[in-house]
């Protein structure tokens, strides 16, 4: 199929899609899909055309997976700071897998620039 033919038959198709999803039948359930659909059914459509575009969300899933073991495993925090200092390190540790990198040599990094009196390096990738 031709290009021009298949953004046509999307289009066509993806309008029917957003009229049955946004004309549900009654109850709360239907109606509040209806609601969510109506303010981000585009968003639906956007990996069939737009490429390197997920039709899933696992790499956020996997991203948030070891914070959520992590929170099992250790029953979270009592305080403000340590809910921060888990965020920090829960961002470092995701940003250094993303980038190859060390999360210990990143640590180590950090400590040593902290007691230096120097700012902590920077994750942002060279």
């Amino acid at each position: 199929m031709a290009p021009d033919r298949f953004a046509c038959a999307l289009e066509t198709q993806r309008k029917l899609i957003v009229h049955v999803a946004t004309h549900p039948p009654w109850g709360k359930e239907a109606r509040n899909m209806a609601e969510r659909f109506r303010r981000h059914g585009k968003a639906h459509f956007r990996f069939i055309t737009t490429p390197g575009v997920e039709p899933t969300n696992d790499l956020a899933e996997q991203a948030l997976r070891f914070v959520v073991i992590d929170r099992r495993m250790t029953q979270g925090t009592r305080g403000e700071a340590g809910r921060q200092w888990c965020e920090q390190f829960w961002t470092v540790r995701a940003t250094c897998a993303q980038q190859g990198r060390s999360v210990f040599d990143s640590l180590h990094a950090a400590v040593t620039a902290h007691f230096a009196g120097q700012p902590a390096p920077s994750l942002l990738p060279a």
